[in-house]
C-alpha cells in the first residue's frame, strides 16, 4: 500500500491539472459589436435601474404605511395607557380620600380617648382626695377616742382610788 500511494499521488496531479492544457481560442470581435454590447448593457443597466428605482420606491411605500399603521397602533396603546394611568389616578385619589376620611375618624377618637381619660383621672383624684381625708377623718376620730379611752381608763382607776379611799376613811358601816 505505501507503494502505490506516490503513483495514486502522481495520477491524481496529472489529471487535476488536465483542464489546464485545453485551451480555447475565442472568436475575434470587432469595436463595432464592442460598442453595441456595451450600448445594451447601459440600456439593460438603465432598465435595472428604473425597476431598483420603481421597487425602492414601492417597498418605501410599503415601509410607510406599516410606519403609518405603527403610528396608528401605538397612538391607540398610548390612548389605552392615559386612560389605564387617569383610572389608577381616581383610585388613587378615592383611596387618598378613605385613608383620610379614617384619619379624621382616629382624631376624633384621639380626642375621645383623651378626654375619657381626663375624666377617669379626675374622677380618680376626686375619689382619692375623698378617700384622703376620710381616712385621715378616721385617724383622728380614732387618736381622740383612744386618748378619750385613755382618759376613761384613768377616770375609773382613779374613782377606784377614790373609792378605796373613802372607804378607808369612813368608820365602818355598823359604828355609827
Amino acid at each position: 500500500m505505501r507503494k502505490a500511494l506516490p503513483f495514486f499521488f502522481l495520477l491524481f496531479v496529472v489529471l487535476c491539472h488536465a483542464s489546464v492544457f485545453a485551451v480555447e481560442t475565442a472568436p475575434r470581435i470587432s469595436d463595432r459589436e464592442i460598442i453595441e454590447s456595451l450600448a445594451e448593457l447601459k440600456a439593460g443597466q438603465k432598465a435595472l435601474g428604473q425597476r431598483l428605482d420603481d421597487m425602492n420606491n414601492s417597498v418605501n411605500g410599503r415601509f410607510d404605511d406599516v410606519n403609518k399603521r405603527f403610528d396608528d397602533m401605538n397612538n391607540s396603546v398610548n390612548k389605552r395607557f392615559d386612560d389605564v394611568n387617569k383610572r389608577f389616578d381616581d383610585l388613587q385619589e378615592s383611596t387618598n380620600k378613605r385613608f383620610d376620611d379614617i384619619n379624621g375618624r382616629f382624631d376624633i377618637l384621639q380626642w375621645m380617648f383623651g378626654l375619657f381619660i381626663t375624666v377617669a383621672l379626675s374622677l380618680m383624684g376626686i375619689m382619692g382626695r375623698i378617700l384622703w381625708n376620710q381616712q385621715k377623718k378616721l385617724t383622728q376620730i380614732e387618736t381622740s377616742l383612744e386618748a378619750q379611752k385613755e382618759e376613761l381608763s384613768f377616770l375609773k382607776s382613779l374613782i377606784e382610788k377614790l373609792q378605796s379611799l373613802i372607804e378607808k376613811l369612813l368608820p365602818p358601816r355598823g359604828v355609827l
